[in-house]
């Protein structure tokens, strides 16, 4: 069975993308098959793995609006057995016809339900609520959501968990989440703020907290991930333990 993770925030700058590659790469090296789909009209993910946008032929705009084959838009990445279903400048105009057609909301997920050759699917969804992320969020069995212990982006959460609610309501009753901690600092605002988000959500925060590696930033500008260019580093230590985490949440509660 394969798994659909949505990774989304409407908040930008919280290690979204960032984290969508880092866990991808990181469950491929337990031997897992996965695919990594860039929602974001900014194609971010798509140029942190080396692709230029305007050199692709076809990108994830033929799969929601030209209903073209997974196998046909999804490319192979430098890292084995990681897979790429890249965004171009298309993107900008996809957003626009979609809600024109009829019962957008299931479009990714008619289009991912021939996915089956990953274990997982990971979609990196752009920093705002409307057609792609709702897209997204019906399509997935899990939202992750990344988070700063920072008081805007806490306070974002409040903003994802109506629209958790929302798409319940209208088109995904049995979506799950996940809260994820990234960027941590060492300062007192940080801990102070992690702390009250653990007290808040409990269990559907990740023990695992993402803190602030220098070799993250340096990642895009070589095109690999952080388990490739800095393997011992920290960032890809505490990644690593995230996917497993994720991994180990998936086979209890989902599978």
């Amino acid at each position: 069975m394969t798994t659909i993770v949505a990774i989304a925030n409407e908040k930008g700058g919280v290690a979204k993308t960032t984290s969508t590659l880092s866990i991808g790469a990181a469950l491929v090296e337990s031997g897992q098959e996965i695919l990594l789909v860039d929602l974001d009209p900014q194609a971010n993910l798509t140029l942190a793995l080396g692709i230029q946008p305007s050199q692709i032929r076809r990108s994830v705009a033929d799969l929601l609006l030209g209903n073209t084959p997974i196998l046909s838009v999804s490319r192979e990445t430098s890292v084995p057995g990681l897979d790429l279903i890249p965004a171009s400048g298309e993107m900008l105009l996809v957003e626009r016809f979609l809600y024109v057609r009829q019962n957008y909301e299931h479009l990714l997920r008619k289009a991912l339900a021939k996915a089956s050759m990953y274990s997982m699917v990971l979609l990196d969804c752009p920093p705002s609520l409307g057609a792609l992320t709702i897209n997204a969020l019906t399509a997935s069995n899990l939202l992750i959501i990344p988070t700063q212990c920072e008081f805007f982006s806490a306070h974002s959460l409040r903003e994802m968990l109506d629209l958790i609610r929302n798409i319940r309501q209208r088109s995904n009753p049995t979506l799950r989440y996940r809260v994820m901690i990234t960027m941590l600092g060492k300062t007192r605002v940080h801990r102070a703020l992690q702390e009250q988000i653990r007290s808040a959500f409990g269990t559907a925060v990740f023990a695992t907290a993402i803190e602030n590696d220098t070799k993250l930033r340096e990642c895009p500008v070589v095109g690999k991930p952080i388990t490739e260019y800095a393997p011992e580093s920290r960032a890809a230590q505490q990644y690593r333990a995230l996917a497993q985490e994720l991994d180990d949440y998936v086979h209890q509660a989902i599978a």
